[in-house]
């Protein structure tokens, strides 16, 4: 079946659904096919569950009109969300980086909602198959998109961007996350980079911290036509920034002052309900794009403070023990050195450190491991907990750790015979680490 056939069958529900636990009604089935399912015996129970049609790859699943065969599932899917981008008038912003780059979109989302009817990636459904749902769920009453594309090799950048065609772009930023897939830092830039390339070839709209020398330099490398820049106040003159900014206050949470610099100078203060220094660039670049997009500073002032963080993600919790900065939806060496620079900077004088592992790190896994734990001992705190078989392994041979546990489960254990009360708690580590389970000791 042509595309263009089956965008008209997808019109006339504009819903499309990969998992029969959750069929809607005139949904379109896509069996998809992962390590451990061929969603092809799946098709006829979506069928008997609602969806209107089954999309499958593999003849002999084809029982009924209503399954339509095609080569390949998640390719027919791609194509699909292609064709039906192309159908959308709007601007669409692509965001991809190694750090921040769900929190980069839900402020961003959050401002521009205070003018545009959006719509952004949901969860985290940002990969070859995340991206292509996430569009096929943009109605035709939205106004502008933003969409979140992470990756973990080369090339899947490059993929998304075909699929979405971003009009606008954005790279959080560049650092050691999925060393493993990319080959190294050098391959991280390069993938990333990809938003750019396609930035470059259709003359779209790149927003850059001025401030980060490596975007800076992976800009001169390309010849991007439309460059719309942010940075912080304290860093020279913001002549040529779109918006400047500086943090005031983190205790625990960020206190910003902003201002544009086309047209008025005066200075924006905005509270938001983030922590950790390291928002700021965030912030900055939410702050931006809502200049940009003509929201008046203060539409752009309440998206930013309506934003309140969540899946554990730079999140407060305060218990009837502790304070707890909760960040253990991802972890990668540059995330951690950061959040530590931040947790070292807050005021509390009683501080305990948890962090768990780090993966996709391929041979530098050791090496990366050990660089944090030294960061870690260097700031002063009554404990560091450090958890999983790498902190483990370099604890171990290091000598350096208060407490080392080969699993998150271990480190329960020990909780329950040394509760924590009275302290302000970072949890840091990978989502793969369950450390979730130490909160209802902490």
């Amino acid at each position: 079946m042509e595309i263009a056939a089956l965008y008209k069958l997808y019109c006339e529900s504009r819903l499309v659904c990969t998992d029969t636990r959750t069929i809607s009604p005139g949904c379109i089935f896509f069996a998809l096919r992962g390590d451990n399912f061929d969603g092809n015996a799946y098709a006829a129970k979506a069928l008997a569950s609602g969806a209107s049609y089954a999309v499958i790859d593999n003849a002999s699943f084809k029982l009924t009109e209503k399954h339509i065969l095609v080569p390949d599932v998640l390719e027919c899917l791609q194509k699909l969300a292609r064709y039906h981008r192309q159908q959308l008038n709007i601007p669409v912003i692509g965001i991809t980086g190694s750090n921040g780059k769900t929190t980069s979109k839900e402020l961003i989302n959050s401002v521009l909602s205070q003018k545009f009817n959006t719509y952004a990636t949901r969860g985290n459904l940002n990969n070859h198959i995340g991206v292509p749902l996430t569009l096929l769920s943009i109605g035709l009453e939205v106004e502008l998109a933003i969409i979140e594309m992470g990756a973990n090799h080369q090339k899947e950048i490059e993929l998304l961007c075909n699929i979405a065609q971003p009009t606008h772009g954005l790279i959080t930023n560049i650092g050691k996350a999925h060393l493993e897939g990319f080959g190294g830092i050098d391959g991280v830039k390069k993938g990333k980079g990809e938003l750019y390339d396609w930035l470059s070839k259709y003359e779209g709209h790149a927003f850059v911290n001025k401030d980060n020398p490596i975007l800076m330099g992976m800009v001169s490398e390309r010849v991007l036509k439309n460059i719309i820049y942010y940075n912080r106040i304290a860093q020279g003159s913001g002549s040529s920034s779109l918006v400047s900014g500086e943090l005031t206050a983190n205790d625990p949470f960020l206190k910003i002052k902003w201002h544009p610099n086309e047209g008025q100078s005066a200075l924006h203060t905005v509270q938001t309900q983030l922590t950790g220094n390291y928002n700021l660039e965030n912030v900055l670049a939410a702050a931006c794009i809502g200049t940009y997009f003509r929201l008046s500073p203060a539409e752009i002032n309440k998206g930013l403070v309506d934003y309140s963080p969540a899946n554990n993600r730079s999140q407060v919790t305060v218990t009837a023990n502790n304070t707890l900065i909760c960040d253990y939806y991802n972890a990668n060496p540059s995330s951690m050195f950061v959040a530590l620079d931040n947790f070292a900077s807050l005021k509390n004088e009683k501080k305990v450190l948890i962090l768990g592992d780090m993966f996709e790190l391929g041979d530098e896994a050791a090496s990366e491991h050990q660089l944090v734990l030294n960061k870690a001992q260097s700031i002063l705190a009554e404990k560091r907990i450090f958890i999983g078989q790498h902190f483990f392994s370099v604890a171990k041979v290091g000598g350096s750790a208060n407490y080392a546990f080969q699993s998150t489960d271990e480190a329960v254990e020990f909780l329950k015979l040394e509760p924590i009360k009275g302290f302000a708690v970072l949890i840091k580590g990978s989502r793969s680490m369950k450390l979730e389970k130490l909160v209802e000791l902490l």
